[in-house]
């Protein structure tokens, strides 16, 4: 029984990709059956998945793809899966918010032409992200962690006629290739050192002992993948563009998914980083903290609906990779409070996307909160849940956020003084913004015609979000820390206590962090009020003055990157048509057709067409010729 559940791992892992063929080959232009095929495949995984988790499934399946062995390489690749609590815990979440979205996608969707290739790159995407999850090996990972770039390429990119939308594709795309170079030249590296890519067996023999250099380096490799996929700085311009996809398309890259693998990858490699004399947490850590600050800098002052949510996700990456960071500045310590939050806000970033969806289909596709307004009479089921979220997002207890969250700042309050303050005055700002974003487009007055005629949405995208506000709120103390902590310490976390207990626990355990995330949640949330509460136009512009621009502008990285670029391709362009004039084309070129004609021209002095010079010249070469052999 045990052995057969865990191959059932395989089928909540082929499902999804068997839709995806079947309506690929047989349903692309048959809207209602590819929505059906795609739906029931992720149910069913979900459901499969439920199953594994609620038994406590553990152990490994491996089927070895290639095997090589000339006597001095050995070499064996295995697809193997792996569950334990971590990854039974990220496949709930991935296959339960996955299928959420994947219902609320009917609704939003239904009326698009494409709706069949639609659901196939929906489905060939979940395959991929659950490939991750259940990933044994780096080589799997790594197969996974491309198709998922790939499947993002395809979703982000759905409307394609669009400019904008092929460009975020592309975007996407190129900046995470950058990031999976170092991620590859780090896996080749452990490969050689320890010739294994296999998680369990790598964690004992990096655990022995190694090579000092080996872990610094082979840890700030692998972190470059992470920097990609979970779109830390400096490689975190994709991910605002990549709302040109639909609505439930930024849904699922932005909550239990792509960006999500990052911070998964870090957790479950941890033993990477966790090495005594390793610079890996401290590059991670700051890393982590300065995108946490810079996006939710820029979210201030961004308008359009779904940017704000996606420099908040950018924001609670950084979060999570923060919180790895520290974990791994000690000896023993482990990143639960970055799988918590991870967790917590898969569900209620998930809903604040589809919340914003509504609206967007309200609306009639405006996403400018300042053309918004009066929504909550007019909207309250998206409303109530959308604000649910928020206040989740926030930290406000007894809300999920509240729990994860201190989670982190209770490690930062004992780690690391300055990214305790640096993480507090994002918790501030998150605040702001977030209320900033409820009072303009749900509370405050109507600022155009737009929302005048909107309507609840109907049963098939407010159900989904139903359904998410549930663990908005009550996730926080469902257990899931102490979850996670049987994984990474077993024996460890099986005590249970009351929820009043769960509730108040933050408070007793670190109240520093805790009171001091809740009172800085508190005053954004005052602020957002006093600023916004009946104001038709933004007045925080007039307040920041020159400062305004550059947060409007997200600090200008486009237009450095984008100038980098151009810079790079002139240079580039200048040195190879410079070899290309002097060298091929002077030395090569010229300099063998030049040696030619030399040639060419000595040999025709001989040729003067003279019969007498001729005789002269033979009569010469016969005497020397002559001389020579009597000399010898």
């Amino acid at each position: 029984m045990h052995a057969a559940s865990i191959h059932l791992a395989w089928l909540a892992l082929l499902l999804p990709l068997g839709a995806a063929l079947s309506i690929a080959l047989l349903a692309l232009n048959r809207p209602a059956v590819s929505a059906r095929l795609s739906i029931g495949a992720i149910l069913a995984a979900f459901g499969v998945s439920l199953v594994l988790f609620t038994q406590g499934v553990e152990g490994r399946t491996a089927w070895t793809w290639l095997s090589l062995d000339d006597g001095r390489v050995s070499l064996v690749a295995d697809l193997g899966l792996r569950l334990d609590h971590l990854s039974r815990l990220m496949l709930l979440v991935v296959t339960g918010v996955g299928s959420v979205i994947h219902i609320y996608s009917w609704g939003y969707m239904r009326e698009d032409r494409s709706v069949g290739r639609y659901f196939a790159g929906l489905s060939l995407f979940s395959f991929s992200m659950l490939g991750i999850v259940l990933a044994d090996n780096f080589l799997m990972l790594f197969v996974c962690w491309e198709l998922v770039g790939v499947s993002s390429y395809l979703l982000i990119g759905f409307w394609f006629e669009r400019p904008a939308a092929a460009d975020a594709s592309t975007k996407a795309f190129l900046t995470n290739r950058l990031g999976d170079f170092g991620f590859l030249l780090g896996i080749i590296l452990l490969w050689a050192a320890f010739k294994t890519l296999d998680f369990a067996e790598l964690e004992q023999r990096i655990g022995a002992g190694t090579i000092p250099w080996v872990p610094s380096l082979v840890g700030l490799l692998i972190f470059c993948g992470a920097v990609g996929k979970s779109a830390q700085f400096p490689l975190h311009i994709w991910l605002p563009d990549a709302m040109e996809g639909p609505t439930p398309v930024s849904a699922l890259i932005h909550a239990a998914t792509m960006v999500a693998a990052g911070v998964y990858m870090l957790c479950r490699v941890f033993f990477v980083f966790a090495v005594p004399g390793s610079a890996a947490p401290d590059v991670i850590a700051w890393v982590g903290g300065g995108t946490a600050l810079l996006a939710a800098l820029i979210a201030v002052q961004q308008n359009d609906i779904k940017r704000i949510l996606a420099y908040s996700t950018l924001s609670q990456l950084g979060y999570m990779v923060l919180a790895v960071g520290l974990a791994g500045m000690a000896a023993g310590a482990h990143p639960i409070p970055a799988m918590y939050h991870l967790t917590t806000h898969a569900c209620f970033k998930a809903l604040l996307f589809l919340g914003a969806g509504s609206v967007i289909c309200a609306l009639h596709h405006e996403q400018d909160i300042w053309r918004m307004g009066g929504l909550a009479r007019r909207m309250p089921i998206t409303f109530w849940t959308f604000l649910a979220a928020t206040l989740a997002l926030c930290g406000i207890p007894p809300f999920s956020g509240f729990f994860s969250k201190d989670a982190i700042l209770a490690l930062a309050w004992e780690r690391q003084p300055v990214l305790f303050g640096l993480a507090v005055a994002v918790a501030f700002l998150t605040s702001f913004y977030m209320f900033r974003l409820v009072w303009v487009a749900f509370l405050g007055p109507a600022k155009s015609q737009a929302p005048d005629h909107a309507r609840e949405s109907p049963a098939v995208m407010t159900l989904p979000l139903l359904v998410l506000a549930v663990p908005s709120v009550v996730a926080g103390f469902w257990g899931i820390d102490a979850h996670l902590l049987e994984h990474f310490h077993p024996g460890e976390g099986l005590s249970e206590t009351g929820w009043l207990a769960q509730l108040t626990a933050p408070f007793h355990h670190a109240p520093v962090a805790a009171f001091s995330g809740l009172i800085a949640a508190l005053l954004g949330i005052v602020f957002a009020w006093r600023l916004y509460s009946h104001r038709v136009q933004d007045p925080l512009p007039d307040l920041l003055g020159a400062a305004a621009r550059p947060l409007r502008d997200k600090f200008y990285f486009d237009e450095f990157y984008g100038r980098l670029i151009a810079w790079t391709q002139d240079t580039l362009a200048r040195w190879a048509d410079a070899v290309d004039r002097w060298v091929i084309g002077g030395a090569l070129v010229k300099g063998a057709s030049g040696s030619v004609e030399l040639c060419g021209r000595l040999l025709r002095l001989a040729q003067t067409g003279s019969l007498q010079t001729y005789a002269f010249l033979f009569v010469v070469g016969a005497v020397v010729a002559i001389v020579l052999t009597l000399g010898w």
